[in-house]
C-alpha cells in the first residue's frame, strides 16, 4: 500500500508541474527573446540617429554624382571642401559607433555602401528600405531592420543581428532551476505521502497480526485501535468481534459439558442394574463396559472444557497398538482377523496420546460398523520422511469414492463424524488424510501424521480407552 500510495502521489504531482511548468517554461523562453529583441532594437535606434545625424551635418551637399570639392549653388568659396570634412567625420564616427555596438550591426546606407559588419542584403533589408523597420528570422537567429528615412543618398537601413544563442541566453539555466524544483516537489510529495501511508498501514498491520492470531486459536488477541477514524472503528469492531467469540466459544463448551454430564445418570442406573446380575462374570464384564463409556464420557466433558487443543506429542507406536490390542477382543468374538504391521519404535508424531487414541478407535470402529463380521482388517504404522504414515484398511464393500466426505456426510446412514476426526487429527499435526481401496477391494484410509518439532517423543502417558 506504501509503494501503491507513492507512486499515486508522484504520478498526481508531476501532472501538476507539468500542467505548470510547461506554459512557465514557455514563457521564459518568450520573455528572454522579446528582452534580447527589445535591447537590440534599442541598440539599433541609437545607431539610426547617428546615421540621421549624419544627414544633419552635411547641408548642401552635392548629389550622388558631384565633386565633393565643388560648393554647391550660393555656397561661399570653401564651403564644400569643409562640408567632405564634416561628413568624413561623421562616417568615421559613424562607423565606430557601428564597430562599438554589442551585437553584429551593419548600416547599409543609401548610396549602396555598407557600414559594420559583412551581411547579405536579404529581402527583408530591401523591404526596410522602402521606409519599414521590421524583425526577420534568418537561418542562425534573428535581424532587427530599422528604416532611417531622409540619410544621405536615400533611406538607409540599421541592422542588428540577434544570434540563437543570445535569444536564448539564460533559457537553460531557468528551465534546470524549474527542472529541479518541480524534482524536488515531487521528491517532497512522495516523502509526505510515505509519511501518511506509515501512518495509516501501522495500525492496519497490526489488525492483521491480530487477526492472524484469532485465527490461530488464541482469543485473548486483541489490538490497540489507532490511526484514521475509520481504521480507529476497525480496530474497535475487531476486539468487540473477539470477545463476542470468546464469549460464544465459552457458552459452547459448557453446554457440550453440560450434555455430556447428563448420561452420567443413565450410566448409574446401567451399573446398577449390572450389579445386580446373578451371573457374577456376566455382571464383571458389563461393568468393565460400563467403566469404559464412563471414562469416555469423562474425556468428553474434559475435552469440551479444554480452550485450545494443546500441541503435544506421543509415540505413535505404542498408542496404535494398545488400540488395536483393545480391539483384537471384539474381533476375535466376530471371528476377524485382524493383521497388524507396526514399525520399530518409537516414532514421534506431534498429535497427543488422546487424540492419536480417539482417532485410532475412530477408523477401527468404522470397520466394525460398516463390515459385516468375519470380514478381515488389517492395521499398518510405518517411519514416513517427516513423519508416520498410519493405514488401517478391510476386506468389505469399500467406499466407492476417493474424495474425503465432507463433516456429517455418511455414505452408510451413520453420523458421518468418524473419518472427520481422522482427518482433523492428521491435520492437526500438519498432516493429511486420503481414502483409497485396500488389495482385497475394501476400503483403505491412509493417515500422514508429521513429527512434532522436538526430534524425540516426549514420554506420553497411556491413553485411556473410549470405548
Amino acid at each position: 500500500m506504501r509503494r501503491w500510495l507513492a507512486v499515486l502521489v508522484a504520478a498526481t504531482t508531476s501532472l501538476v508541474l507539468i500542467a505548470l511548468l510547461v506554459p512557465l517554461v514557455l514563457l521564459v523562453r518568450t520573455a528572454a527573446e522579446s528582452g534580447a529583441v527589445d535591447r537590440a532594437s534599442a541598440e539599433a535606434e541609437s545607431v539610426a540617429v547617428a546615421v540621421g545625424a549624419l544627414e544633419a551635418a552635411t547641408p548642401g551637399t552635392a548629389g550622388p554624382g558631384a565633386d565633393p570639392g565643388i560648393a554647391g549653388p550660393g555656397t561661399e568659396p570653401g564651403a564644400g571642401a569643409g562640408a567632405v570634412d564634416g561628413r568624413a567625420a561623421d562616417l568615421e564616427t559613424l562607423r565606430l559607433t557601428v564597430e562599438r555596438a554589442a551585437h553584429p550591426t551593419t548600416v547599409f546606407l543609401g548610396d549602396g555602401r555598407v557600414l559594420g559588419a559583412r551581411a547579405d542584403r536579404s529581402p527583408a533589408v530591401e523591404l526596410a528600405s522602402r521606409g519599414r523597420s521590421v524583425t526577420a528570422a534568418v537561418p542562425g537567429g534573428r535581424e532587427i531592420l530599422v528604416a532611417v528615412e531622409g540619410a544621405p543618398g536615400g533611406t538607409a537601413v540599421v541592422r542588428v543581428f540577434l544570434g540563437d544563442d543570445e535569444l536564448a541566453r539564460g533559457v537553460t539555466r531557468v528551465q534546470t532551476g524549474l527542472l529541479v524544483l518541480g524534482l524536488v516537489l515531487v521528491g517532497l510529495g512522495i516523502l509526505v505521502a510515505d509519511r501518511l501511508a506509515r501512518a495509516v498501514i501501522r495500525p492496519i498491520s497490526s489488525l492483521a497480526k491480530v487477526s492472524h492470531r484469532l485465527a490461530a486459536g488464541d482469543m485473548t488477541a486483541r489490538t490497540v485501535p489507532g490511526g484514521p477514524p475509520e481504521v480507529h472503528a476497525v480496530g474497535l469492531a475487531l476486539n468487540h468481534l473477539a470477545g463476542r467469540i470468546t464469549g460464544l466459544l465459552a457458552e459452547e463448551r459448557e453446554n457440550a459439558a453440560d450434555l455430556s454430564h447428563r448420561l452420567r445418570t443413565p450410566l448409574t442406573g446401567l451399573r446398577l442394574e449390572a450389579e445386580s446380575l446373578s451371573d457374577p462374570d456376566e455382571a464383571a464384564r458389563i461393568e468393565a463396559r460400563v467403566d469404559a463409556l464412563e471414562r469416555a464420557v469423562t474425556a468428553v466433558i474434559t475435552e469440551a472444557r479444554r480452550r485450545t487443543r494443546e500441541r503435544d506429542e506421543c509415540d505413535a507406536v505404542a498408542v496404535v497398538g494398545d488400540r488395536v490390542a483393545f480391539w483384537s477382543v471384539l474381533a476375535e468374538d466376530q471371528g476377524r482377523a485382524v493383521e497388524l504391521d507396526l514399525a520399530p519404535g518409537p516414532i514421534p508424531v506431534a498429535v497427543a496420546a488422546d487424540d492419536l487414541a480417539a482417532c485410532v478407535d475412530a477408523l477401527l470402529g468404522n470397520v466394525f460398523a460398516h463390515t459385516g463380521e468375519g470380514v478381515a482388517l488389517g492395521v499398518r504404522l510405518a517411519a514416513a520422511p517427516g513423519g508416520a504414515v498410519l493405514t488401517v484398511t478391510d476386506a468389505g464393500p469399500g467406499f466407492g469414492t476417493t474424495a474425503p466426505l465432507g463433516r456429517g456426510e455418511s455414505g452408510a446412514g451413520s453420523t458421518g463424524l468418524g473419518l472427520d476426526i481422522a482427518r482433523r487429527t492428521a491435520e492437526s499435526s500438519g498432516g493429511a488424510l486420503t481414502l483409497g481401496a485396500s488389495p482385497e477391494g475394501g476400503a483403505s484410509v491412509s493417515l500422514f501424521l508429521a513429527l512434532p518439532r522436538r526430534a524425540q517423543a516426549r514420554p506420553c502417558s497411556k491413553p485411556r480407552p473410549v470405548r
